[in-house]
């Protein structure tokens, strides 16, 4: 074994001892037991400890857990941060606990930020910024940031990630890709496979880390709002950003979460909640890129109320087709259409349509739906509806794609911005043009006249290749060379069956014949008038017959090996 080898797993082993020993501080012991982790706790436990475990047994669960995660840093901060916004993976209420995981830490010292500055423009820090500030604005988790001046005069700040952080990342989702393995091979009705949601947890906590990703996705979404003179998105200075540095604008203006909505006028207030409200859904009922973290800390207020977001290191995909599901989502909610609701959760899940079809199943989605049935469009409380349908889906253990996930709560978090600065602004009425739009541009006579062309097109491409396609059969068919392969699913388990089966006939029918014959063997020893050496080979017979038999149970009874 490789010397790095060994020192990664001495390292990995005094990681999880660590998060065994929080754990069990919080009063997780049950959990590591129930994982077979307790050989890799103390079971030492002075009295300070113990009190102190008393009392944090006081507290909830979500609220013990949201604290372990808090101790054991970055990684387990950004991974809660994540599952808050997973509730189809954690009951709500944990969800709703995760959501105040605290993202701020210690701040690094400014020699260590200057040596990754150097490192990752060598030779050329000096030609980029001419200074920066050592005072960081912020510390998070992940990274820190600082105020900064290029060569040029602009005044810029630089996204730096801490030292150090990529490797621990790596150890620690290489330890939780362990444990979920673990917990896959413990839990077997969890509904869902936990290293398929660890790998997916993993790719998204290192692309928000590559922050070369949050780049493009910040120029990405500038290009769409360039025109717009309500909403902006900063500038990226590409030259002075890499995968460990991001260089951005510094934007004049004040954070929306210091604002104090009391000092703005009720106009003011209201075109801040229509602008940020035309920001969300234009970005994911137009674009079909949006930024998944909308809160106040994310968004500068500029002067007549424009908007300024940052912070896209957290982004979702929407399709047109995706965006086109969600509307007959809304639609068949409204008209109580259970046929299509289904259509629905079987496009977007991938479910099996055998537990659509269950009698529960439908139950539960009509009685969902009858609290939004018949309601206007304009009253409809969207994010309500989509965390509802998807709190049903958990119950049923499906699991939703995570972009559906991230858009739930870029609503939810931008109505909340909503409630804070003009309750009585009605989103939903707001945005119910671009709704309309959609859904014109779905089901008007442009939309179908353009479908129906492009499937004309494609019949009569179709009837063009024909000819050929059977000719090329036909001359396959001449040489001997046509081939038909048909992919029967199992069908090597039934031929194993078969051949069993076969088996299992032959060797009862030698042994019954075995049997039978010692039998006459020993009959006709008796009946003669002396007995001798057809009896003993009777015998012989019958014992040889009891032998066959008990190997042959016994190889059923023995565990046998895999095949490969």
């Amino acid at each position: 074994m490789k010397i790095t080898n060994i020192k990664k797993t001495i390292r990995s082993t005094k990681r999880l001892t660590e998060i065994i020993k929080v754990l069990s501080r919080f009063g997780f012991r049950e959990v590591i037991v129930d994982m077979g982790l307790d050989a890799f706790s103390s079971s030492k436990k002075g009295n300070n400890d113990g009190d102190s475990e008393q009392e944090t047994n006081k507290l909830s669960r979500p609220v013990r857990l949201r604290m372990v995660l808090e101790e054991l840093g970055p990684t387990f901060i950004k991974l809660g941060q994540i599952l808050a916004t997973r509730p189809d993976l954690i009951p709500q209420e944990w969800a709703e606990e995760f959501k105040q995981l605290q993202d701020n830490c210690g701040q690094v010292p400014f020699s260590e930020i200057e040596k990754v500055l150097a490192d990752e423009f060598p030779g050329r820090l000096d030609l980029l910024f001419s200074s920066i500030d050592e005072i960081p604005l912020a510390a998070a988790s992940m990274a820190q940031v600082h105020r900064a001046r290029l060569t040029d005069g602009s005044r810029v700040v630089i996204k730096v990630l801490r030292p150090g952080i990529r490797q621990l990342v790596e150890e620690d989702m290489a330890l939780l890709e362990g444990m979920a393995q673990l917990v896959e091979s413990y839990f077997s009705n969890l509904g869902y496979s936990p290293i398929a949601v660890s790998t997916e947890f993993s790719r998204e906590i290192f692309k928000e880390m590559n922050l070369i990703q949050e780049a493009h996705a910040t120029n990405k979404l500038r290009r769409y709002f360039e025109d717009d003179p309500n909403i902006s998105f900063p500038k990226v200075y590409r030259d002075s950003s890499t995968r460990n540095i991001l260089t951005l604008e510094e934007i004049q203006g004040r954070l929306l979460s210091t604002v104090n909505p009391e000092e703005l006028r009720a106009e003011e207030r209201r075109k801040i909640v229509a602008n940020g409200t035309d920001a969300v859904f234009k970005q994911c009922l137009r674009f079909g890129f949006f930024h998944a973290d909308p809160h106040p800390g994310n968004i500068f207020l500029l002067p007549e109320q424009k908007l300024c977001f940052i912070d896209c290191g957290m982004t979702g995909h929407l399709d047109k087709k995706t965006a086109e599901q969600l509307i007959d989502l809304v639609a068949g909610v409204i008209q109580g259409d259970i046929d299509k609701l289904c259509r629905v959760v079987i496009e977007l899940t991938d479910v099996d349509p055998a537990i659509t079809d269950k009698r529960n199943f439908r139950l539960e989605l009509q009685q969902m739906t009858s609290t939004f049935e018949d309601a206007d469009l304009k009253q409809l409380d969207i994010s309500k509806l989509l965390s509802d349908f998807f709190s049903m889906l958990q119950r049923y253990h499906i699991l939703c794609p995570s972009d559906l996930l991230f858009l739930t709560k870029a609503l939810t978090t931008i109505e909340g911005v909503a409630e804070q600065f003009d309750p009585t602004f009605n989103v939903l009425a707001h945005v119910e043009p671009q709704i309309q739009e959609v859904v014109i541009n779905r089901y008007g006579f442009t939309a179908m006249r353009q479908r129906m062309q492009k499937t004309m097109n494609e019949y009569a491409e179709l009837l063009e290749n024909l000819p050929t396609d059977v000719q090329r059969i036909l001359d396959q068919i001449r040489h001997g060379r046509f081939t038909l392969n048909l992919e029967m699913r199992r069908f090597e388990h039934l031929a194993d069956k078969v051949e069993l089966s076969s088996k299992v006939m032959g060797i009862s029918m030698l042994t019954s014949a075995l049997i039978v014959a010692s039998s006459i063997l020993i009959l006709a020893d008796s009946l003669s008038k002396k007995s001798g050496f057809l009896g003993i080979l009777g015998i012989i017979g019958l014992i040889g017959a009891g032998i066959y038999s008990a190997g042959f149970v016994a190889s059923f009874l023995l565990p046998k090996k895999k095949k490969k």
